[in-house]
């Protein structure tokens, strides 16, 4: 099973494009935050700077690309910072309607700064150890991509049909939004030990039969005793190494995965809240109704009629 891609799907994993840009000087964008989102930001043409509140300053030269994992507030800019109007003004004002191009001042087109921008959008209470680690921000560097040629060749293709004027563009870069995100976290585990510890987590032959035990049947009474006997370990000696490499003990990560496969549920289905506990291992509908509120603040019946 393809742990990966289980967790993406029910986490809702989708990418949108949101804007190109032809940028000249002095230009400076303020991008707010936003829940259950993940920007990027991809270098085409020229350079940009990346601002966030706590002062650090990055800069992306024409290749280079960042992942903005938490959808934290940010300022994108030529350098000159101070005066960046919020991203809702610069849209207005420039009359953009999301078709085409973002064009922000006039020049030379061949000193413009050519972006491609979008986000990743997850399910409203979307949570996982993978998301937790990641860092508040992911650089793919031109160096980088070479090391990584599959994230190279897509990210090259995306630029090739944007700028082709292709009217499918679109639905190419939202198709390969998956894995194109896959190949981010990919690049990114090499500076990220959290990120190291899950994926040696993912391909460990013990913890890795008990996640994908967790996945394909998370509505099985599992207890660590039987997760250990049914991979080969003992119960400290498993329990201990689910912990080192997933960051959370195994009844921790089965509790807050029949949560994630609830939301999944009352999105996408039109089961009963009856149904969808025992579907996802709980005793009693009661007993899900506890676990899903204590969790997300609020019941069940609630969530699917403000969000599903």
């Amino acid at each position: 099973m393809d742990i990966f891609h289980d967790i993406l799907d029910t986490l809702d994993l989708k990418g949108t494009l949101y804007f190109r840009t032809c940028f000249m000087s002095p230009w400076a964008v303020q991008v707010p935050k936003f829940e259950q989102v993940a920007r990027f930001h991809l270098v085409v043409q020229g350079q940009c700077f990346v601002n966030f509140p706590s002062g650090e300053q990055l800069k992306l030269n024409a290749g280079d690309m960042i992942l903005i994992p938490a959808g934290a507030k940010h300022i994108i800019s030529d350098g000159h910072h101070r005066n960046a109007a919020p991203l809702e003004t610069v849209l207005s004002t420039s009359g953009y309607d999301g078709k085409g191009v973002l064009v922000i001042g006039k020049g030379d087109p061949d000193a413009t700064t050519q972006l491609i921008c979008g986000h990743y959008n997850f399910r409203k209470g979307a949570d996982h150890p993978v998301l937790r680690a990641l860092p508040e921000f992911l650089v793919v560097s031109t160096a980088m991509r070479a090391s990584h040629p599959w994230l190279d060749d897509m990210l090259r293709l995306i630029v090739r049909r944007l700028f082709s004027g292709d009217k499918a563009a679109d639905a190419v870069v939202t198709r390969l939004s998956e894995s194109i995100f896959i190949e981010l976290v990919n690049a990114g585990i090499e500076n990220n030990q959290l990120l190291k510890d899950l994926m040696r987590g993912f391909n460990d032959r013990h913890i890795g039969s008990a996640l994908e035990l967790i996945h394909e049947r998370p509505d099985h009474p599992w207890t660590v005793e039987s997760l250990a006997r049914e991979v080969g370990m003992s119960r400290s000696r498993f329990a201990e190494k689910f912990q080192h490499l997933v960051g959370s003990g195994p009844m921790a990560y089965l509790s807050e995965w029949r949560i994630q496969k609830a939301l999944s549920l009352l999105n996408s289905s039109h089961w009963s809240v009856q149904q969808i506990a025992k579907k996802t291992g709980y005793r009693s509908p009661a007993a899900f109704t506890r676990a899903f509120s204590l969790k997300m603040g609020f019941p069940p019946s609630q969530y699917r009629q403000s969000y599903a």
